[in-house]
């Protein structure tokens, strides 16, 4: 597959246009990549406009989640419309359906108080300034275990109304790849708190995101030796493959059930992200011992009637465990995230004016079918 790369002066025009609507953030951001030497995260340090903003989303955050510590609630139909509103200092936060978080949370394995000692200790948050086209912002907890991304009503509504069939999905399929959301508030902003997909991120070394189509589906890779953190697309990824040997099949399947569930959502333009990190020798060594010792001792316990509906498999003994899948050669941080695109009817208009400008080629936005169907053939294409 070809590596195509944007016209330049298209791109240079994209860019005027951007700065032209957003100046004064454009020369911000352009200072700050100046200072950090083009680093994709850098401090919300006491310079940063946003800066009070997170000191005060800290305190929202802890207050919301010690409500949860203190008074845990039975579960009850109400939980997915409750609206907890906490004030710090003029500063209102809301926290919806937080019982209902709170237990899936637990349901996850994550106890309150690590979540809330992440979310609101003392060193700063991390602003992610990526190649992505979204017009969201980013902000990651100093140690980059959790992601807080703003988001438009629309868009958190959605999502509300579709909580218990999320739920019910992660319930049904315990190790699914979907992206784990963990809250929902809104204080300056609406905004979602997600576990990163890529977390441990010390040793990873290219980071991809996949829609399975061409257009607009080319990162410029960062100078050798950079720091830059660049999220890189399919025809970046090109003709590579994801080693995973004995779990592929168990990936491919789970690829399946997840775009099935987004299919029937009316979802779309969603994507996997993949993360590598090569192991070292010795845990190559020990994943090879532990596959040995699963294949003598307890596979056939892995082949009972529940957890083959379940679609389970055996996860690594490692931080963030449900988005982790070990291959001999590399460790893969693997996710879907961006759940929130409906195909609505400007998403129609719009299939059909790309559809127009793009002929004969791929693009992203198509039909909820064919999306998925799309995603699980790179899928089936691009694994071993």
């Amino acid at each position: 597959m070809p590596l195509l790369s944007p016209q330049p002066a298209e791109a240079v025009e994209a860019q005027r246009r951007r700065r032209l609507s957003h100046p004064l953030m454009y020369r911000f951001l352009w200072t700050i990549r100046q200072e950090w030497k083009l680093l994709g995260f850098f401090e919300v340090n006491q310079k940063h406009p946003f800066y009070g903003w997170t000191c005060m989303l800290k305190k929202g955050l802890r207050a919301s989640v010690q409500e949860a510590i203190d008074r845990p609630a039975a579960p009850s139909e109400s939980d997915f419309t409750a609206v907890l509103k906490q004030s710090h200092e003029g500063y209102q936060m809301r926290t919806y359906a937080g019982p209902v978080f709170a237990r899936f949370r637990h349901f996850l394995g994550m106890a309150d108080q690590d979540y809330q000692q992440s979310l609101s200790c003392d060193s700063p948050y991390l602003q992610f300034v990526g190649n992505s086209k979204s017009s969201a912002d980013f902000f990651l907890t100093n140690d980059k275990r959790f992601f807080l991304k703003t988001q438009h009503k629309r868009e958190i509504r959605f999502l509300l109304t579709q909580l218990p069939k999320y739920l019910d999905h992660m319930e049904k399929y315990p190790h699914s790849i979907l992206v784990k959301f963990l809250g929902k508030k809104r204080g300056w902003k609406y905004f979602i708190i997600m576990q990163s997909i890529f977390y441990p991120h010390e040793r990873i070394i290219e980071r991809y995101d996949i829609k399975g189509c061409q257009v607009d589906r080319w990162s410029e890779v960062a100078p050798e030796g950079s720091n830059v953190t660049v999220i890189l697309k399919d025809l970046n990824f090109g003709e590579k493959a994801i080693h995973l040997d004995q779990q592929r099949p168990w990936l491919v399947h789970q690829v399946e059930l997840d775009t099935q569930f987004l299919k029937d959502l009316d979802v779309m333009d969603y994507s996997i992200l993949v993360g590598l990190q090569p192991l070292r020798e010795d845990e190559r060594i020990l994943n090879q011992a532990l596959i040995d010792i699963i294949a003598r001792t307890v596979l056939h316990s892995m082949n009972s009637s529940s957890c083959l509906a379940q679609n389970r498999r055996f996860l690594p003994s490692c931080r963030n465990p449900l988005h982790v899948i070990d291959g001999p050669e590399y460790r893969y941080f693997i996710g879907i995230v961006d759940l929130f695109t409906v195909y609505s009817f400007c998403k129609k208009l719009e299939h059909l004016w790309k559809s127009i400008r793009h002929c004969g080629k791929n693009f992203s936005t198509i039909n909820p079918s064919c999306y998925a169907r799309r995603l699980c053939q790179w899928v089936e294409d691009h694994t071993t």
